[in-house]
């Protein structure tokens, strides 16, 4: 697997001009953002049109979020030879694919299965890359780069989900994913204009990368970061029914909820980058604490409406606050096994989300919709403990040290 980049004539260049390389990256992570989270909006849409309930049609998020969990580093690994800037295209090329698919799917077996396939783009493009990124710059605004990538995901909140939901609500749900497949080829177009060739020389072994993966260390922290995709998810999944049918609103006024929680959602990467670039595991532990007080908040406050979107906006900031900090987190530990480790951070993230969704839609069959913010808490408060405990280790190895 090639591991590092060399320096050459055109690096200093390339770090002038990174700003316009991560804006391709985000582009990308725009589009994979919006095809992962947009069926959230339309989901009774979809379990209408398709004779499905909401819950089953929920796991349309568990399957998707299972595809990444599972084909992140298996295709990582069959693709360790590729160059990073054809891999991109190709993965791409997989993610246009799978949603055109979804736009014609006349079955729900179908849907699930072009989810599937969508989702084996979306682990590997992120950590590729979040990877290109921290090579774009200086090692100290290497966290910043990430969440510069990671803002595609949050500024399709902002924007592509919300525009995919309304096109939903209102040309069907199948409209939605025909401007998703837009939205991947001029990604797709991006990609080849815009992403520049990183000179890389170094291979290491697959037993190297696998050994570097499996540190106990590593293990902990993608479990740390699992729980936090996991809190989101019980909750993100079930947002429109908990809206309408709890807190009251109109169907049309959910997508100016998920602009709202976008906005939320945009401004929390921001700073979480900050925090990993300045105190990485304290802004960890804080930020974790804050979300679990979040959800116990919102979970006592659903019957009025300005408290919900307020806490809803602020649930959105610090479920992704913590996502640099835990994709740098991995690639420090993993230095040996950076394209792998960073893309399996996204399978972890994704075996969190899929649990959430299946944790969610169990929670409303034997509990009911209302509990569903509360469960998230708890999800959230098994994350302070997992960074904690990592952060307890790095300080036991510093004694060491010292």
């Amino acid at each position: 697997m090639q591991t590092s980049c060399t320096t050459h004539p055109n690096a200093s260049k390339k770090k002038e001009r990174f700003p316009f390389a991560l804006i391709c990256l985000t582009l990308g992570a725009f589009a994979i953002g919006m095809t992962e989270f947009v069926i959230m909006g339309i989901l009774p849409n979809v379990a209408s049109d398709l004779s499905v309930t909401i819950p089953q049609a929920g796991q349309l998020i568990t399957g998707y979020a299972l595809g990444v969990a599972i084909g992140a580093p298996v295709l990582t690994i069959l693709t360790n030879r590729i160059p990073q800037k054809p891999l991109l295209c190709i993965l791409m090329a997989i993610f246009i694919l799978g949603n055109f698919i979804g736009a014609i799917a006349p079955t729900y077996e179908l849907l699930m299965g072009s989810r599937l396939l969508t989702a084996l783009a979306h682990g590997t493009f992120l950590g590729t890359g979040s990877l290109i990124a921290t090579q774009l710059v200086r090692p100290e605004k290497r966290a910043g780069a990430v969440s510069m990538v990671l803002a595609g995901l949050t500024i399709s909140n902002i924007i592509g989900v919300p525009f995919g939901t309304m096109i939903g609500q209102n040309m069907g749900w199948r409209a939605s994913f025909i401007a998703i497949t837009i939205m991947g080829i001029i990604s797709l177009i991006g990609i080849i204009l815009l992403i520049p060739k990183i000179e890389q020389t170094t291979e290491a072994s697959l037993s190297k990368e696998v050994r570097s993966l499996f540190q106990p260390q590593v293990l902990l922290v993608l479990a740390t970061g699992a729980f936090g995709a996991c809190s989101m998810f019980t909750v993100f999944t079930y947002i429109t029914p908990l809206m309408t049918d709890i807190t009251g609103f109109q169907e049309s006024s959910v997508t100016w909820i998920l602009v709202m929680y976008g906005v939320g959602v945009t401004f929390g990467n921001m700073i979480g980058g900050r925090l990993a670039d300045w105190k990485l595991m304290p802004s960890m532990i804080a930020i974790y604490s804050v979300l679990t007080a979040l959800l116990f908040i919102l979970s006592g406050v659903l019957h009025y409406p300005v408290l919900t979107l307020i806490f809803v906006f602020l649930w959105g900031a610090a479920a992704f606050a913590i996502l640099p900090g835990i994709q740098l987190r991995i690639m420090n530990l993993a230095h040996e096994a950076p394209r792998l480790a960073a893309t399996s951070s996204h399978s972890a993230l994704n075996v969190g989300n899929a649990s959430g969704a299946f944790i969610g839609g169990f929670i409303i069959t034997h509990a009911g919709l209302a509990y569903i913010p509360l469960t998230g808490a708890l999800m959230a408060a098994m994350g302070i403990i997992g960074a904690v405990l990592s952060y307890n280790q790095v300080e036991k190895r510093k004694r060491a040290v010292n």
